[in-house]
């Protein structure tokens, strides 16, 4: 009998559910197979057929680290009857970069769900990249979890310190940990994160070094592991789908493909609390309804003039915040044409 507690499993996530269904975790998901845990074991699930029926929006399905109710079968594949509440959830948008302007509707795509801690996982290399960096951290905001920034290949940068002293003196409530997963240098700062019942997700780019971070926090190679090209740092994919891990100290990570463009969604909060530095200075504008380009008083200018706000990280902001307002006009286009397609019975 596995315990679901172990897992995760908390009253939070329970609701009013008819006789026969017992809890699970979602732990792996193979397009319409679901890989759960649940009191029996680890099983096979497929969605119920009225399931379909009751989804509202694009994050109503199932992903890796969401908890849910079963209609267990011993004899074969189990079905997924409902969908608990999540705590916290990251997700990205289904188009990303320039691709987003020319479709008509941008969806949510739910990544993973119900996790504690948000490891930002940088390769100290060629592709350390301050925007990638941004992204990540204000998707990781907004998702309702912690973020944690982690430097690794520290062992191949003598210079590491200077990029932790940078991104320390932006983000002074964040931890940001330089790491060697190779010779386990700094390794001793995430103890703190791996408690039991506790449930890490990795995000970053290919080759920063994710599936060796897992292998080394686990103590065993339990990961896959590829090398990356020596001219451009960039790495080969290793992990091909999401998936729960549980670690021999009951601490559970989610771990995710490489994504090096990331679609931010519903963004605004988390974009806002990663520059809130740009956030206060707007606030101390003689208008309220500053443009922040010909305005007198405007404390923007005023700062960009005096070398105070930093003109690349001021581009960066605008250039999310656009995008983040981008993704809303499109997704409540979305919405409003599913809503319209129910009324019509489609």
């Amino acid at each position: 009998m596995i315990n679901l507690n172990e897992y995760g499993w908390n009253l939070e996530y329970k609701q009013d559910i008819k006789q026969g269904l017992i809890p699970a975790r979602v732990v792996e998901v193979h397009r319409e197979l679901y890989k759960v845990v649940c009191e029996h074991g680890e099983v096979n699930a497929r969605l119920k057929g009225t399931f379909y029926k009751e989804i509202k929006f694009d994050d109503d399905i199932p992903v890796v680290g969401d908890f849910v109710y079963l209609q267990y079968n011993q004899y074969g594949d189990s079905l997924i009857a409902k969908l608990c509440k999540r705590k916290s959830k990251f997700s990205r948008t289904d188009f990303s970069g320039h691709a987003a302007a020319y479709v008509k509707t941008i969806h949510e795509q739910v990544i993973a769900a119900n996790f504690d801690y948000v490891f930002v996982v940088v390769s100290l290399n060629h592709d350390f990249n301050i925007n990638r960096i941004e992204r990540y951290i204000g998707a990781a905001i907004v998702s309702g979890a912690e973020p944690v920034v982690i430097l690794t290949k520290a062992d191949l940068n003598s210079e590491y310190e200077k990029y932790v002293n940078e991104l320390k003196l932006q983000y002074e409530d964040i931890d940001i940990i330089a790491i060697s997963s190779k010779t386990g240098f700094g390794l001793e700062a995430l103890e703190k994160y791996l408690n039991k019942g506790k449930t890490l997700v990795f995000l970053g780019s290919s080759g920063v070094g994710k599936s060796s971070l897992v292998n080394a926090i686990s103590g065993e190679e339990i990961m896959k592991v590829n090398s990356i090209r020596d001219d451009d740092s960039k790495g080969r994919h290793t992990t091909t789908h999401r998936q729960l891990i549980m670690l021999a100290s009951k601490t559970m990570v989610i771990d995710t493909p490489g994504m090096r463009e990331l679609g931010m969604w519903d963004a605004g909060d988390g974009i806002k609390k990663t520059f809130d530095d740009i956030e206060e200075l707007m606030e101390k504008c003689k208008f309220s309804d500053c443009s922040h380009k010909s305005e007198p008083g405007c404390a923007i200018k005023n700062a960009l003039e005096t070398g105070k706000l930093d003109e690349d990280r001021w581009k960066r902001y605008l250039q999310l915040m656009n995008e983040n307002n981008f993704v809303k006009q499109k997704s409540a286009y979305t919405k409003r044409e599913k809503l319209i397609n129910k009324i019509k019975g489609r």
